[in-house]
C-alpha cells in the first residue's frame, strides 16, 4: 500500500537531497494562474454579476444574492442536530481558552532617558474567513478561523463558503449554524477563486447592499483559491498558500500499528492528493501498518479516495536507522501534522523544530486537533512549517512601533544619524535632524 524508502544503510543525505527524496504532493500553483487571472479580473470589473455567473458554472447553482440573510443563519442554528451543536460548542470553548492566552500586551522600551519605543499590537480591521465546501464540509474550519480573529479583536468578520445546489444556493447549513453559534452575522455564499476576488474588491449585492472589501483573507481551499490568494496578495493580506493536507507519524517499535494505520487513513480521506507518511525505526511496525491498512480501508466510507491518497507518490513509509535520523527526516519533511508515537514521546517531540502541530503519544491523534484539542487546525503545508506557523491570534495582529523622543534625547544621537545618513548618501535624512537645532 505505502511506497517504502529505506534510509538505514546509506545514511541520510544532505538537506537538499533529503528533501528531494521525501514523499511530497506536487502542487503547481503557477500552472493554474492563467485560469484564475480571468476570474479575478472579471470580479474586479463586473463584481457580483461575475460572481454569480461563476457560481452557476462551477457550483451548478446561481444564488439569488451573495449575502445570507440573518434569519437564515438563525434558522440553520435552530435546526442543527443537538449532538452536533454540543460538539461545536465544546470545540469553540476549548479553542477560545487556548487562543485567549495568545493575545499580546503592548510593550514599551526605554531606549535612553527621554527616548522610548512602544510596540502596539493592533488587530486587522476587517477579515474574510474561508470555509471550504468541496469534497467535504468543514464547520470546524469556521471555528478555527473565527475564534483567533475574535480573540485578536478584529472588528468586522465575514465568513465565505461555496453555495450548494442541494441547499438552494446557500452554503451548507452546518456552516451557517457554526457561524451563528460564533456570533458571526455576515456570511457570503461564494466559493473558490471568485470568493477571494470578491473579498479583495468588494461589490454591490443584488439587493443594492454594499459588500465591503476586507483587509485580509484566511482559510484553506483548493488550488484555484490558492492561486487567487497569490494574485491578490498585497491588495489584501493572506495567511498562507495552503496545499493538500498531510500527516507524518514518527514511530518506533512501541507504536500500535492499529493506531498508526487509523491515523494515516484519517488524513487520506480528506482528498486523493492528501499525504500520509510513516517514518519508523522498525521494519516490523512498517509491515504491521501495511497489514492494518489493508484491513481497515475496506471498512471506511471513502475507500477509493483513501486508496488513491495512500498509493500516491505523496505518501509512503521511510525506514531510518534510529530516532536521531527519524527526527532529522521529519524536520526535513516539516509536516502540517506530526505525530510522535515512540518511547518518551514528549522528549522526542521537544527535539523537533519543523512541524505545524505536534501530537504527542498514543492518546493525541491528529483528529483530536482537528476538532476539540483547543489547538488550531489551519496549519502550514508543503514544507512551509520550516518557516511559518499555523493560524493564531498573531495572524490577525500587526506590531506598530510608536517612537517618542524628547529634544535632548534627539540631540544626543543627532550626530550618529547624520553620519549614517551621509554613509548612505542620503544627506536630506541628516538635514531632517539638524534642521530642528539650527536656531
Amino acid at each position: 500500500m505505502l511506497h517504502r524508502t529505506d534510509l538505514r544503510s546509506t545514511g541520510l543525505p544532505g538537506p537538499a537531497a533529503l528533501r528531494a527524496a521525501l514523499p511530497r504532493a506536487e502542487v503547481d500553483v503557477d500552472a493554474v494562474l492563467h485560469q484564475v487571472r480571468p476570474i479575478v479580473d472579471a470580479v474586479r470589473e463586473r463584481g457580483v454579476d461575475a460572481v454569480l455567473e461563476f457560481a452557476e458554472r462551477f457550483d451548478r447553482v446561481r444564488p439569488s444574492a451573495v449575502r445570507v440573510p440573518a434569519q437564515t443563519l438563525q434558522g440553520a442554528l435552530a435546526a442543527l442536530d443537538p449532538a452536533v451543536r454540543e460538539a461545536l460548542e465544546t470545540s469553540i470553548e476549548r479553542a477560545r481558552k487556548v487562543h485567549a492566552d495568545q493575545r499580546r500586551s503592548d510593550i514599551t522600551t526605554q531606549v535612553v532617558p527621554g527616548g522610548t519605543v512602544t510596540e502596539r499590537f493592533v488587530p486587522v480591521r476587517r477579515v474574510g474567513l474561508y470555509a471550504p465546501g468541496g469534497l467535504a464540509v468543514y464547520p470546524s474550519s469556521v471555528v478555527m478561523n473565527v475564534v483567533p480573529a475574535q480573540a485578536a479583536g478584529v472588528e468586522s468578520l465575514v465568513v465565505v463558503s461555496p453555495p450548494q445546489a442541494e441547499h438552494g444556493g446557500l452554503p451548507h447549513p452546518t456552516i451557517l449554524a457554526a457561524a451563528a453559534l460564533l456570533g458571526v452575522d455576515e456570511v457570503w455564499a461564494v466559493g473558490g477563486a471568485q470568493a477571494v476576488a470578491l473579498l479583495a474588491y468588494g461589490g454591490t449585492d443584488t439587493d443594492g447592499a454594499e459588500l465591503e472589501p476586507v483587509d485580509m483573507a484566511t482559510g484553506p481551499g483548493n488550488i484555484y483559491l490558492t492561486a487567487a490568494k497569490r494574485l491578490l496578495r498585497g491588495l489584501i493580506g493572506i495567511d498562507s498558500e495552503a496545499g493538500p493536507t498531510e500527516i507524518a507519524v514518527l514511530a518506533d517499535h512501541t507504536a500500535d500499528p492499529v493506531h498508526v494505520a487509523a491515523d494515516l487513513i484519517s488524513q487520506a480521506e480528506h482528498d486523493p492528493n492528501a499525504a500520509s507518511v510513516l517514518v519508523t525505526t522498525s521494519p516490523e511496525l512498517a509491515d504491521a501498518v501495511d497489514a492494518e491498512l489493508e484491513r481497515q480501508i475496506p471498512q471506511t466510507k471513502h475507500v477509493e479516495r483513501i486508496r488513491t491518497a495512500l498509493g500516491g507518490r505523496q505518501s509512503g513509509t521511510i525506514l531510518v536507522a534510529d530516532l536521531d535520523d527519524g527526527v532529522d527526516v521529519v524536520d526535513a519533511y516539516a509536516a502540517e501534522h506530526l505525530e510522535i508515537q515512540t518511547e518518551d514521546a514528549r522528549a522526542v517531540a521537544l527535539r523537533v523544530r519543523n512541524a505545524g502541530a505536534i501530537f504527542i503519544g498514543p492518546w493525541a491523534p491528529v483528529s483530536l486537533g482537528d476538532y476539540c484539542a483547543g489547538s488550531n487546525h489551519v496549519l502550514p503545508t508543503g514544507g512551509c512549517a520550516r518557516h511559518s506557523g499555523g493560524l493564531s491570534v498573531q495572524t490577525f495582529l500587526r506590531g506598530v512601533h510608536l517612537v517618542e523622543y524628547t529634544e535632548d534625547a534627539l540631540r544626543d544621537v543627532a550626530g550618529q544619524v547624520v553620519t549614517l545618513a551621509a554613509a548612505e548618501d542620503l544627506p536630506a535624512h541628516g538635514a531632517a535632524v539638524t534642521a530642528r537645532f539650527a536656531k
